[in-house]
This record gives C-alpha cells, sequence and structure tokens, in this order.
C-alpha cells in the first residue's frame, strides 16, 4: 500500500516520505481500516520534529485521527464479538505506526466509534480529536454555563474552531481571537459572536480590551487557551470574577509560568486539560463525548469546518503548512 512515512526527526515537508510499505495487520482488539479521510494536526507537525509526548518508533506514518471502512477485525473482535462489522464507517485515533497518511490503517477498537451519518469523511474525520477536547474542556473541566461569556484563541483552527461551535451550542456568547482577515472570515461562519484579528493595528486589534468592552469590563468567564506563552499571560489581565483559564496546548511555542499569587487576588482557576488520559482514565466518558457530539452533529449545531480537501500526494504539505500557521479550519486528506 501507499503510506506516508517519516524515517528521520525534522520539519514535516523535509521527512515526510510517499512510498509502498507493507499492509498493516491487526492485533486481538484491533481494526484495520481502509482510511476515507484523515486531517492535518499539530501533534503530526510535532511528532515529525520529534517535539510531541508521543514518540513513536521510527519509522512511522503521521496521521493522528481519521475517518475510515473496516476492512479486517482482530481475532478477539470476529464473529460479531466486538461492536464493529467489516464495512462500517468508523472514526478515531490511528494506531501508530501505521497512522491515517496512507490507504490503510490500524486503529484500536477502544477508540474507534461510529461516524455520524449527517457529517461526510472529511467532516467526520475532524470531529474527534478537536472536538472531544473542546466538549471535555468546556464542560468536564470549565462547566461552561449558558449566558457566560467565553474567549476562545485561535478560533480559526483545528481545536479553537471546535470550541467556537461546541461554545455557542452550549449558549455562551463567544468572542474569538484570530490571525489575520482570512481567519476572522472563519471564526464568523462558524459563530463567533465577536472576532479579533490580533494583527489589526491599534484599538481594533487589542484583544483584551476588545473583551472588556464588551463585557461591561467583567471579562471572560471561561477562557479557553491552545496557544500559550504570551497569550495566556495577556489572559489573566481579561478573565473575570469567578473565571476559569482552560490551559489546552501550547502551539505558540512557549510554555508559560502561571502567577499563581495573580490566581489569588483575581480569584480565578487554572484547569489543565489533556484529553488523551481520559482515554485510559475513564473511556466511558469518551463514548459518552461521542453520543453527546454525534447527537450535536446530527441537529446541525456542530460541523467541522473542512477548507481543504486534498489528496494522499499532498499530505506533507498539509502538515507543513498547518505547521507555519497558513492554515484556516481543517486541512483534510481523503486517499
Amino acid at each position: 500500500m501507499r503510506a506516508w512515512r517519516v524515517g528521520e526527526l525534522g520539519e514535516p515537508a523535509a521527512v515526510m516520505r510517499l512510498g509502498d510499505v507493507d499492509e498493516p495487520r491487526p492485533g486481538p482488539r484491533q481494526l484495520v481500516v481502509k482510511v476515507l479521510a484523515a486531517p492535518a494536526n499539530f501533534p503530526d507537525a510535532l511528532m515529525c520534529r520529534g517535539l510531541y509526548q508521543v514518540r513513536p518508533e521510527l519509522p512511522f506514518t503521521p496521521g493522528v485521527e481519521l475517518c475510515g471502512e473496516v476492512v479486517e477485525l482482530g481475532a478477539e473482535l470476529a464473529d460479531g464479538a466486538g461492536r464493529f462489522a467489516v464495512g462500517d464507517r468508523v472514526l478515531g485515533a490511528a494506531v501508530l505506526p501505521y497512522g491515517g497518511f496512507a490507504e490503510l490503517a490500524l486503529m484500536d477498537v477502544a477508540t474507534t466509534f461510529p461516524a455520524p451519518a449527517s457529517l461526510d469523511d472529511a467532516e467526520a474525520a475532524a470531529l474527534y480529536i478537536g472536538y472531544q477536547t473542546g466538549w471535555f474542556g468546556l464542560h468536564r473541566r470549565a462547566a461552561l454555563r449558558s449566558g457566560e461569556t467565553l474567549l476562545v484563541h485561535a478560533a480559526a483552527g483545528g481545536v479553537g474552531s471546535a470550541a467556537v461551535q461546541l461554545g455557542k451550542a452550549a449558549g455562551a456568547t463567544v468572542i474569538g481571537v484570530v490571525g489575520g482577515p482570512q481567519k476572522a472570515e472563519v471564526a464568523r461562519a462558524l459563530g463567533a459572536d465577536v472576532v479579533v484579528d490580533r494583527h489589526a493595528v491599534g484599538a481594533a486589534g487589542d484583544w483584551v480590551a476588545v473583551v472588556k468592552e464588551h463585557t461591561g469590563g467583567r471579562g471572560a468567564d471561561v477562557i479557553y487557551d491552545p496557544v500559550g506563552g504570551e497569550t495566556y499571560q495577556r489572559s489573566t489581565k481579561c478573565v473575570a470574577f469567578e473565571g476559569r483559564i482552560l490551559v489546552v496546548g501550547f502551539a505558540g511555542g512557549e510554555i508559560q509560568s502561571a502567577a499563581l499569587n495573580h490566581a489569588l487576588v483575581k480569584n480565578y482557576s487554572i484547569l489543565g486539560l489533556h484529553w488523551g488520559l481520559y482515554n485510559a482514565m475513564d473511556p466511558a466518558a469518551v463514548a459518552e463525548c461521542h453520543r453527546a457530539l454525534t447527537e450535536a452533529a446530527d441537529q446541525g449545531l456542530v460541523r467541522p469546518l473542512v477548507s481543504e480537501r486534498l489528496p494522499l500526494e499532498e499530505a506533507a504539505d498539509a502538515v507543513q503548512r498547518l505547521a507555519d500557521g497558513a492554515t484556516v479550519g481543517r486541512v483534510v486528506v481523503t486517499p
């Protein structure tokens, strides 16, 4: 089969190579799937660079999430013993080194779920990591309530775009921060009530001031931060009394330190979110989250915004452009 492989560490465009490799074979509780769609994700770029917390042995095929059609079941899943059958359309996590940027991929039954019929292949592929992260962050960790104000950083990106839609579905007023006019249009299309282009000149680009203006000086009740660094530091200046700052990631490249005395005197909470841990610590909650997301998709409350659908040959370029901050919405490879 054809697959992209990373044989050395570096920038995705430099180290991803497309070639012929052996087809994967399923373990007892694994599935082999024909890849229908696989989005580019920031962890794909970090793994190419050797900077992600998961470091697969070289060589490996990136593509951490996908939508696929089941073509083979592991021994313990055959004869109706599992939840899936050959021909089922599924979504979820790839089992590395057999990631989604290939014609066939490997999945574990524990992190595989039925793909909603209301979403096409590319949309379904993008419903897993970003939307599960948003759902756990906003509902389980931050307990976002209807009528509250949610500030979403990188609101046009893969994780941020999901948070915008989930925030609106929860009844929150959503303020999205983006970098550039094209990304601002994406955030508006996602449903953000207020959009701030941080690259804009003067007061229009000062998102701290905009948040205070639109909340009567109170600040945002929940701040969704997948960027980190200076973005986190400035967020502490516009978080509300009893507000919650969700630390989702560090896409900006800098891991900040938190001034706990400031959290004390302003009476706000700093919440960490490592969504992947729920797969090990509370898999039932992950399954419940998927049910909730499927229902929301069926009702039209959430729909991943797929901005590009690319052939397998363009996967390395997609991951590199994502790493460089040059993409909007979700960029999905469709082999």
